[in-house]
């Protein structure tokens, strides 16, 4: 197992999450891919997006099934501008590349909304810090442990 994906994995025992990091066959950089080889719909994948919120990195983990909406995520927030992080920014603020970043296991908290549409799915499956790594979660737990804060974001 990629060495983020151990880091992630150990996080994840130490938060008191049962569910196990799971190595993908291919990389599931989006959650098309993800949800096909996983065989679940693709709502019940939770993107982990990194945001420049100010300047400061916001973590959103939405559903797969929609976008997010910034001006609305922005005005909830309380954030003045808001706008994708680009890969370097995302790799400062968390320790792991896109395609593959997990809700925990970054260097220090990142503030983080946990989108509400995937509180409908009993299991919801999540990066874990590589593109071939994903954990099985609910919606509660994500809020749990990423000290998260629900919003609908889409």
């Amino acid at each position: 197992m990629h060495r983020n994906a151990e880091h992630v994995a150990s996080a994840l025992r130490a938060l008191g999450v049962a569910g196990e990091v799971r190595e993908l066959p291919e990389p599931a950089p989006t959650a098309a891919t993800a949800a096909a080889q996983l065989g679940c719909e693709v709502g019940a994948i939770a993107n982990s997006l990194v945001f420049s919120a100010d300047g400061e990195p916001l973590l959103i983990l939405t559903s797969g099934a929609h976008r997010v909406d910034t001006e609305k995520v922005a005005a909830e927030a309380g954030v003045g501008k808001l706008g994708r992080g680009d890969p370097d920014f995302v790799y400062a603020s968390t320790g792991q590349r896109v395609g593959g970043v997990a809700p925990v296991g970054h260097p220090r908290p990142i503030r983080t909304l946990v989108d509400t549409a995937l509180e409908k799915y009993d299991v919801v499956w999540a990066g874990a810090g590589h593109a071939h790594t994903m954990f099985p979660t609910s919606f509660a737990e994500l809020v749990r442990i990423t000290s998260g804060t629900p919003l609908d974001v889409g």
